[in-house]
């Protein structure tokens, strides 16, 4: 029987006592233990009713345990579904209830709390904490390390992620086997990943980012990874003399230059940090090489794709920019009204082709169709350009786009104006309603460490070099912005908040 994902990613390491995970205390857990336990964990499944095709809703601490259950999902044909472990009851029933899921799996702690969102869903709850101790893992310990391989097509579901959900209600997105495996094996061969790797994971598992990225490319090339719960500062400078590779958000490379004992000595040993999820500030990048030389690889993906687009491993790794499309991908800039291609250098909305672009949206037949054409692109809502030497540049949401008097303005082009201004940290444009305008423009700024800004000093700035139409009319000063777990700027949160900005004062 054949198991595409499980037969690449886990299989060939069975019995291997290759290291695999370096855990926090200083114990290792070797590739052949782990398959152990996930053949354990994939007889709990079967025990607990899990069938092949069946959602496995998973919102637990990131442990070990909770990597063992990924892999046992994947054997045993299950759809893994992570779920972000900031969700609350509310949110989670949500989630758990759309997906149909047969098994929920909770943090032994939440368990009073989410047992209704059990019940209302109709499916098991069991529990697995941070420590890896739960009814789900003491099920898994009487049971037996063999079993065998459920047998799995390429465009059978591997796993359901929901997208954030900022407008609107949230889409679960369908990604196969194919859509998994064929984006871990072209990373492999673009980042140069080995069996000589230790990538230095403290990134969550709940995201695509450091579970179907981090983890899949680690198994896949038999690199081994230090697997901390967390970023934590003081853990992750510990840990970086033991690595060979690190990835992780912009906050995290923002934190470590943060401290001067994070420097080129501590460093020299590495060979590659990637950054993602969230925008890389060109200030962060220009820091980062002085401070020890390295360049940061920027690349760019998505729920509904996993990795689209990377700086290149050799060549020049450009700030502002997220690279070139991956092996087998295709990246197309389209006119948002029309669909036509635009010109070299225009913005428009990008369009990706290519086997890591997912099945479709959960029960949603309708907004799949909206999104994925017959043809097989996948309409990102991301704006870009790709400019004349063929990098790729995301100058942001299409619903950030912000509509004044009739003019398009694109917020990332006022944000890299604003980002320069003497100490400015960084910014955030977003569109407020207008009487007269219909939007127009509010500029959110955080300022460097120890400086001041003065708000009529930015827009006296903004009035020489900005064309009028664009200039943001209102300028308000933060200590920070709001972020998603995964450091992404929530631009929704700030138009609820400055919805008002142009509003007449009321008596």
């Amino acid at each position: 029987m054949t198991n595409p994902l499980y037969d690449a990613l886990f299989a060939r390491h069975e019995g291997q006592q290759t290291p695999f995970l370096h855990l926090p205390g200083g114990d290792t857990l070797s590739h052949g233990a782990f398959l152990e336990g996930v053949g354990r964990m994939a007889n709990a499944l079967g025990a607990l009713g899990v069938t092949p095709g069946d959602r496995v809703a998973v919102h637990v601490h990131k442990s070990p345990a909770a990597l063992t259950l990924y892999a046992a999902c994947v054997k045993a044909g299950a759809v893994f579904l992570p779920l972000n472990t900031a969700y609350t009851p509310s949110e989670l029933d949500y989630f758990v209830g759309d997906s149909g899921a047969t098994l929920f799996v909770c943090d032994t702690e939440e368990y009073e709390a989410l047992a209704p969102v059990a019940e209302r869903a109709g499916c098991l709850l069991q529990t697995m904490g941070a420590d890896g101790v739960g009814t789900l893992t003491d099920l898994s310990a009487q049971q037996d390390a063999a079993f065998e391989s459920v047998s799995r097509g390429e465009d059978d579901l591997a796993a359901l992620l929901y997208t954030s959900g900022t407008t609107g209600r949230s889409k679960g997105a369908m990604l196969t086997q194919r859509n998994l495996l064929s984006n871990a094996e072209t990373l492999v061969g673009t980042w140069r990943f080995s069996d000589t790797d230790v990538l230095l994971h403290a990134l969550p598992i709940f995201h695509s980012h450091g579970l179907f990225v981090a983890t899949n490319v680690s198994l896949l090339s038999g690199a081994a990874m230090i697997f901390l719960p967390k970023f934590e500062l003081e853990a992750v400078l510990d840990a970086l003399p033991r690595a060979t590779s690190m990835m992780g958000v912009p906050t995290f490379y923002t934190r470590l230059l943060d401290d001067p004992r994070f420097d080129k000595d501590l460093v020299s040993h590495m060979r590659l940090f990637i950054s993602g999820s969230a925008p890389l500030l060109a200030e962060t990048h220009e820091r980062f090489e002085k401070r020890t030389g390295h360049r940061i690889l920027e690349r760019y993906g998505m729920t509904e794709t996993s990795m689209n687009t990377s700086n290149p491993y050799d060549g020049e790794r450009r700030a502002g920019t997220v690279g070139f499309p991956l092996d087998g991908v295709e990246i197309e800039v389209r006119d948002p009204d029309t669909g036509n291609p635009v010109p070299a250098g225009e913005i428009g909305v990008l369009w990706v082709r290519g086997p890591n672009v997912f099945k479709g949206y959960w029960q949603m037949p309708e907004k799949t169709a909206e999104e994925l054409r017959e043809d097989g692109f996948f309409i990102t809502g991301d704006l870009g350009l790709i400019d004349d030497r063929g990098y790729i540049h995301i100058v942001g949401r299409g619903k950030d786009l912000i509509i004044s008097g009739g003019y398009n303005i694109y917020p990332k082009e006022i944000e890299l104006f604003l980002d320069d201004l003497p100490g400015v940290l960084e910014s955030a444009v977003i569109g407020a309603p207008h009487p007269d305008f219909g939007e127009s423009v509010v500029a959110v700024l955080v300022p460097e460490a120890g400086a001041t800004l003065d708000a009529d000093a930015v827009l006296e700035a903004v009035s020489r070099d900005i064309a009028g139409f664009k200039r943001p009319r209102r300028v308000e000063i933060v200590d920070a912005l709001p972020r998603n777990t995964m450091g992404k700027v929530q631009k929704a949160q700030l138009r609820e908040t400055y919805a008002d900005a142009f509003q007449p004062a009321k008596a």
